[in-house]
């Protein structure tokens, strides 16, 4: 279950969050001042946290923009403010969602349960993504971009260089990748391993003759340079 940080100079105000994102069984820690919110941010992989606007030795602005020097964790501000400047101004410190007080404690919970949601896919969608060498490639998707642009692989040259690309560094022989990536029932020649490197090269090197991306390892096989 995700792990929330609830940050707010009225204890009494934390307390009944803390009670009822508990009850939806949230793990909830606690803090009531920025300050304390940075280095518990610091200190603690958070899945969410929630921050009110004004708080003693740093405001929630400052705690806000603060932690995104160092976490992309997702930040809901609560505020008694409800001009659209001072929502604005907090979503430029990188803030992902508003609450103005008073509150429902249900929008509360339905904000959190969103928030939370997104965040997820959003990691499921960074999960499916390898990348090296200005090379993308989405696993999912099965679509590639070199510096952005899209590559047009074919169904066995993606696959080729999804397993390089999850293994940069690793060496493998002709025979390993056709064991790989056509299966071991596949008889063809090794000769056809070295066609589909070409081609890829064509497609992703900036100089396909000298390839900084898939690199040969002479007599021995081939292997993807992820550095960027």
């Amino acid at each position: 279950m995700a792990r929330i940080l609830v940050v707010d100079d009225e204890k009494v105000m934390v307390k009944g969050i803390r009670f009822n994102l508990e009850n939806e069984g949230y793990e909830v820690d606690v803090g009531y001042n920025g300050r304390e919110a940075v280095d518990k941010a610091r200190a603690t992989d958070y899945d969410l946290i929630i921050l009110d606007l004004m708080m003693p030795e740093l405001d929630g602005l400052e705690a806000c923009m603060e932690i995104r020097t160092f976490s992309t964790v997702p930040i809901i501000m609560l505020t008694a403010r409800s001009e659209d400047h001072d929502k604005l101004l907090g979503f430029e410190y990188g803030a992902d969602d508003y609450i103005t007080k008073p509150f429902n404690i249900l929008e509360v919970k339905a904000r959190v349960k969103a928030l939370l949601r997104r965040a997820s896919t959003a990691r499921k969608q960074e999960d499916n993504r390898l990348s090296g060498g200005g090379l993308t490639m989405d696993t999912a998707s099965r679509r590639t971009w070199k510096e952005g642009e899209p590559v047009e692989l074919t169904a066995r040259e993606f696959d080729l260089l999804e397993l390089l690309m999850k293994n940069p560094g690793r060496v493998y022989s002709r025979e390993q990748l056709l064991n790989l990536v056509w299966g071991y029932e596949y008889t063809g020649e090794y000769r056809t391993v070295d066609v589909h490197i070409r081609r890829i090269r064509e497609k992703v090197e900036a100089d396909p003759a000298k390839p900084e991306l898939l690199r040969t390892k002479w007599g021995v096989g081939y292997y993807f340079d992820g550095k960027d």
